[in-house]
């Protein structure tokens, strides 16, 4: 067997070693079941919604119902929300911001696509808002306070943009006076400064809260196991994940589950719900404390997040205010690191799903969205990436090369152990360890750059499938969304002739290939021929399969990620080949070629 078969062999066994250490050592563990849930948490009358209590156990906030009938939803006033990224609107039914969408990003890419949604009110389908309000403590009945059904009215501002904040205002039926302040900046991030005066003769108390509630299962999801999609959140410093279908195991009343967030006082964080590209989250101001919860609603079958502050004292005539911030937008990577840096949001940045391998995913992306921004072309930025990626790893490359060179070269004298040996293993070892010793050879020293490629290679493909800025990013011709299968095929000529290739997921779609599986699997069966094909027939069959057996499996992967592995084909060939003839050893491509096909025209006769 060929000593570069060999180490390709080795170091596939060796990352599958590596991946199931890792998962074994260093997988997140789920959360810790909080064996004092039941205890702390409060069934708000008619809402279906358990949330954790403002101070346990004596003193509890409750929150107006989150379920309603949507007859007069559609009736009630609204507030425009217009911005150069945004528009909307706000109404005034419960104050709710429930109508959202998103300028820059379409649904897809074909012509007069609609730009996508993000948030919509009671009585649309799957219904989607947030809510910002005063939880009822003591001293007050459930109509004393403001909830869903209340109807705000316009203290000041007509319409929200970036320099025109929206006041709202409600008088309680107990002497309080509401009033709520909407601001939002130039990308996605809503404030919500909260005031509330007690103009009556008693005392009260009040916990401010933010909730996002989301009615149904969202329709799109890609239920993908490398993609997290559901319930994620902060708290201090420790960041929770947990899918829809894990949520919707939280019913009412259960506190039995290990999914449950904990509920514990935190000083920093948020909490939301995240799709592929899209998010909402609430975040509290940091350095203050709040309580965080999520619960699902089998009957009226809604999700829903909660970030709680803890109850306060209102005394009659005094005043309280409160402020949080609501993001509603994309998951653009610059947006979150500036809330992130520029705002004190704790890992905000962590709201990307970067997956275990986190400290590659994360350079990774840095450095392909530096080069997209110096080259403004996606398509030459993964280019841009595999060459850096190459550059760094040459000197491992070069000792691997060289090694290899020098395996070469002992070929012959490893021949004759061979025969020398006959049948005995052990002394056809002891031999060749010896011969390696002598000639300073490390056999295992080629494996290593292909060991190192196999976790860049999952980290790259994590970044292309799950960043937002690879969503409909563009490379040329045809290739107009990098996320996507290369949308060619020899059934619309290579993208030549104006009309779809079959779908990725058809079989037709998976025998006739697009362009860049096609030049994949070439630059790896070129690749091989630097090297004769092993003289047993069993592996020179396998290793003869495997490029053609790779342009399969790979072909409905995303495009973006098939042109790295090609420039990478490239560049590995490149330095091969050179490496190897500044050792001495001159690769015979061309006639590897010929040997292999006289041995396919052999084998078939």
């Amino acid at each position: 067997m060929d000593d570069q078969n060999k180490n390709l062999l080795l170091a596939t066994g060796l990352s599958f070693v590596v991946l199931l250490i890792w998962m074994a050592f260093f997988a997140p563990e789920p959360p810790a079941q909080d064996p004092n849930l039941a205890q702390e948490t409060v069934q708000t009358a008619n809402s279906g919604v358990s949330l954790p209590a403002a101070e346990a156990p004596t003193t509890t906030a409750t929150v107006a119902p989150t379920t309603q009938p949507a007859d007069d939803t559609a009736s009630a006033p609204r507030i425009p929300v217009d911005t150069a990224r945004l528009e909307g609107s706000i109404s005034l039914l419960g104050g709710r911001i429930d109508d959202l969408r998103l300028k820059d990003y379409r649904e897809d890419l074909s012509e007069g696509s609609d730009i996508v949604t993000l948030l919509s009110p009671v009585g649309t389908s799957g219904a989607y808002y947030a809510l910002h309000g005063w939880a009822n403590g003591t001293g007050l009945e459930a109509a004393d306070v403001p909830g869903l059904r209340t109807l705000w009215s316009i203290e000041s501002g007509d319409n929200l943009t970036v320099e025109t904040p929206v006041t709202l205002r409600w008088d309680s039926p107990a002497g309080l006076t509401f009033r709520k302040t909407i601001s939002v900046d130039e990308d996605f991030m809503f404030t919500v400064s909260q005031s509330v005066e007690n103009t009556a003769a008693a005392a009260v108390r009040l916990a401010p809260y933010g909730l996002i509630a989301r009615h149904g299962t969202p329709s799109d999801l890609k239920n993908f196991f490398i993609l997290h999609e559901g319930l994620i959140r902060m708290t201090d410093g420790e960041l929770g994940e947990v899918d829809y279908d894990d949520v919707a195991d939280l019913e009412l009343g259960e506190a039995n589950t290990s999914n449950s967030a904990s509920l514990d006082v935190a000083e920093n964080g948020w909490i939301g719900f995240t799709d592929h590209y899209w998010m909402t989250t609430l975040v509290p101001q940091p350095g203050t404390a709040f309580k965080s919860t999520a619960t699902y609603n089998p009957q009226s079958d809604i999700y829903q997040a909660v970030a709680l502050k803890p109850t306060l004292d209102l005394p009659a005539g005094g005043s309280l205010e409160a402020s949080s911030q609501f993001f509603a937008g994309a998951k653009e990577w610059e947006a979150i690191r500036t809330y992130q840096n520029a705002s004190g949001i704790d890992r905000f940045l962590d709201s990307i799903d970067w997956g275990w391998f986190f400290f590659l995913t994360k350079p990774i992306f840095a450095v392909l969205h530096w080069l997209n921004a110096f080259i403004g072309n996606m398509g030459w930025a993964i280019i841009g990436l595999t060459l850096i990626i190459k550059a760094i790893l040459l000197p491992l490359a070069y000792k691997s090369y060289v090694s290899m060179a020098k395996m070469k070269e002992l070929q012959p004298e490893m021949e004759k152990l061979k025969e020398a040996a006959g049948d005995d293993r052990e002394k056809m070892q002891r031999g060749m360890m010896e011969l390696y010793k002598k000639n300073k050879v490390n056999p295992a020293g080629g494996c290593l750059p292909i060991l190192l490629q196999i976790p860049i290679f999952f980290a790259l493909y994590k970044v292309i499938f799950v960043t937002l800025e690879l969503r409909h990013a563009p490379w040329f011709g045809p290739f107009a969304d990098l996320s996507a299968p290369d949308p060619t095929s020899i059934m619309n000529l290579f993208g030549l002739l104006p009309f779809a290739a079959p779908a990725p997921e058809s079989i037709l779609g998976l025998i006739f290939l697009g362009i860049l599986p096609l030049i994949l699997g070439v630059s790896m069966w070129l690749q091989q021929k630097l090297n004769p094909a092993p003289t047993d027939p069993t592996q020179a069959m396998i290793f003869a399969w495997m490029p053609w057996v790779f342009m399969f499996m790979l072909g409905t992967f995303a495009s973006g990620l098939i042109v790295y592995w090609i420039a990478n084909n490239v560049l590995t060939f490149t330095q091969q080949y050179l490496i190897m003839r500044s050792q001495g050893v001159k690769p015979d491509i061309f006639g590897n070629i010929k040997a292999g096909f006289k041995k396919s025209s052999k084998a078939d006769s």
